[in-house]
């Protein structure tokens, strides 16, 4: 079943498309190019067969160097039906629109991290017919974002610093400086932000902490687009 945090760990690119290519840039030191525009896919990967095959996020990024598909996919756990269905997924989305796709695991545990980094390999051994290599973002790679000031400078990726090192000793400087940065920028952004935090939080301290702060700014918890994100 897909929960919570599996949800808004990929849906926080859809909010914001362009902390993807910040983050392929800047944690992962991917030189993507610079987009011009971000477009939203539809997810839906089925073929007539009745099979059912979606991908988590899907997003189109023109850039001067040409288009990309970013597929974006929230990681729990090793899960090795992974193996065929990522091939598929890149295969089948590169023959529909005919540009370059480029796979994005996102995960919140380190051992989930390694195991998504691994290449997948299909063919005969030394002379692969097929190698996929995931870019993953995980708890060794995504920064750390526990002072206000440089959570004001890039609030969405401050945003998934907190989902992602939402946990541990570190939690409670984290989300501080995340709850002062929120009120920097627009209240409907910063209410969809809360819930992902909200969401992603499993530490039971830690996310009684985020409701605390977010009850001190009530407006964000209540406001109407955090209800629709609930």
């Amino acid at each position: 079943m897909v929960g919570q945090s599996h949800e808004a760990l990929h849906r926080i690119f859809q909010k914001d498309p362009a902390l993807l290519t910040r983050a392929l840039q800047k944690v992962l030191h991917v030189p993507f190019p610079e987009p011009r525009e971000i477009a939203a896919l539809n997810v839906d990967l089925t073929e007539i067969e009745p099979v059912e095959r979606r991908v988590d996020t899907l997003l189109r990024a023109e850039t001067d160097e040409g288009m990309y598909l970013l597929v974006v996919e929230s990681q729990g756990k090793a899960d090795d039906r992974k193996r065929g269905s990522w091939p598929y997924y890149l295969s089948y989305l590169y023959e529909k629109y005919r540009c370059e796709p480029v796979l994005i695991v996102i995960t919140q545990s380190s051992a989930t991290a390694r195991w998504a980094s691994r290449p997948i390999q299909l063919g005969f051994p030394g002379w692969y017919s097929l190698t996929v290599r995931p870019l993953v973002l995980g708890p060794d790679n995504v920064p750390v974002i526990a002072d206000e000031r440089q959570a004001e400078r890039d609030v969405p990726l401050a945003v998934l610093s907190a989902m992602t090192h939402g946990r541990g000793p570190g939690a409670a400087a984290i989300l501080e400086s995340l709850a002062s940065a929120l009120r920097t920028i627009d209240p409907d952004s910063a209410a969809v932000f809360v819930q992902f935090v909200d969401s992603c939080l499993a530490d039971p301290q830690a996310k009684q902490m985020w409701r605390d702060l977010m009850t001190a700014i009530q407006y964000f918890w209540r406001h109407p687009l955090a209800e629709q994100v609930r």
